[in-house]
């Protein structure tokens, strides 16, 4: 009986089972080519690209923040009011608006300079440590009558679940020492980035584009609010779908979208307006016809700080002697390293020459 009931399950004694052939020889060909494509890949550009970067200045000036990050897990609901509770088990603190483009300058490879306003205080003191521990050549002036700007976002489950600001206005009297030192380092850089979040470190915009044209230096700005005609002169703007939809109105098309954006480039007097779209790349809008870069990211968890990768990877790009097709080449790989951690990140020369 136990034969009968499990004979179906049985191997006929006339049949010969052969193992499948094995394709483990093709599969770990493809696996050692990709491999020496990888070692190849990261060769070239450590012996040509890195080198350059390397010898690369830029002079970054604007709002500097501290990022600070509480980390926890969400388990309950708040009994005193229907909101979550998060028990924090972790904290960070990151560099943040100027002081983040600075330091994804110094992470690829590059020797940067910042310039700005900080309290005297706690978070200003931390800022500074954390700049020049990533080698970044901090030159801040201390206002004793305000606060350092921090903005500091509670995440669970890699959620962000709020955000909270402090900051206050820079005094004019800390701003002139401001103006003092930017014009002092202007001789030692290659480019200049302006990094404008509209906490006030940037109120003599105008002046800082008219003494870098003077000393023949790029200076790119990442822009912010409705007033666009204070970067006039500049050489090149990179603002977001929304901070130029601000400006700009609405488009309704792509042809609709270069119109606005050249026209918008013309008034200002600016060689070059690079738009950053989030999921769809960036688009470059100068004499001609715009160029476009789809998005590089495989996989977006946090677009914070995007912005400030791009810049500052575009800055250092032509401050390596690249045109600019190639350092937007480089900012959009850089881009899509950044979205695809949590936070404020940087990206290393490493990962930029993986994605490239």
């Amino acid at each position: 009986m136990a034969d009968g009931a499990g004979g179906a399950g049985k191997t006929p004694p006339n049949r010969v089972f052969r193992r499948p052939p094995k394709r483990t020889g093709r599969l770990n060909a493809r696996l050692r080519r990709s491999q020496n494509h990888r070692n190849d890949k990261m060769t070239f550009y450590s012996e040509t690209l890195k080198p350059r970067l390397q010898q690369a200045r830029v002079l970054v000036a604007g709002d500097v923040m501290l990022d600070r990050y509480w980390f926890g897990d969400v388990a309950r609901i708040s009994p005193e009011a229907p909101v979550p509770v998060a028990k924090i088990d972790r904290t960070e603190h990151r560099a943040g608006g100027a002081a983040n483009v600075a330091r994804n300058i110094t992470a690829l490879g590059g020797r940067a300079a910042l310039v700005s306003v900080a309290g005297d205080d706690e978070a200003g003191d931390t800022l500074q440590k954390l700049m020049e521990n990533c080698g970044v050549e901090t030159l801040f002036s201390h206002d004793k009558t305000i606060a350092t700007t921090v903005k500091t976002r509670v995440v669970a489950r890699n959620q962000q679940l709020i955000r909270l600001d402090f900051e206050d206005a820079p005094t004019h009297e800390i701003l002139d020492s401001v103006k003092q030192q930017f014009r002092a380092k202007l001789a030692d850089c290659d480019v200049v980035i302006l990094s404008d979040y509209g906490k006030g470190g940037l109120t003599h915009v105008s002046s800082f584009i008219e003494w870098a044209r003077q000393a023949g230096k790029p200076v790119l700005i990442d822009p912010k609010g409705g007033d666009y005609a204070k970067y006039a002169g500049a050489t090149l703007l990179t603002p977001n779908r929304s901070e130029l939809r601000e400006v700009t109105g609405n488009w309704q098309n792509e042809a609709d979208l270069a119109g606005k954006a050249q026209a918008l480039r013309r008034s200002l007097g600016l060689q070059a307006l690079l738009l950053t779209r989030s999921e769809e790349g960036m688009t470059l809008y100068r004499d001609g016809e715009p160029h476009h870069q789809p998005t590089r990211a495989r996989e977006v968890f946090d677009v914070s700080g995007a912005g400030d990768t791009v810049i500052a990877a575009l800055g250092l790009g032509l401050a390596a002697g690249l045109d600019l097709p190639e350092a937007m080449r480089l900012a959009n790989a850089a881009a899509g390293v950044v979205v695809g951690k949590v936070g404020t990140a940087v990206c290393t020369f490493d990962e930029l020459a993986q994605s490239l």
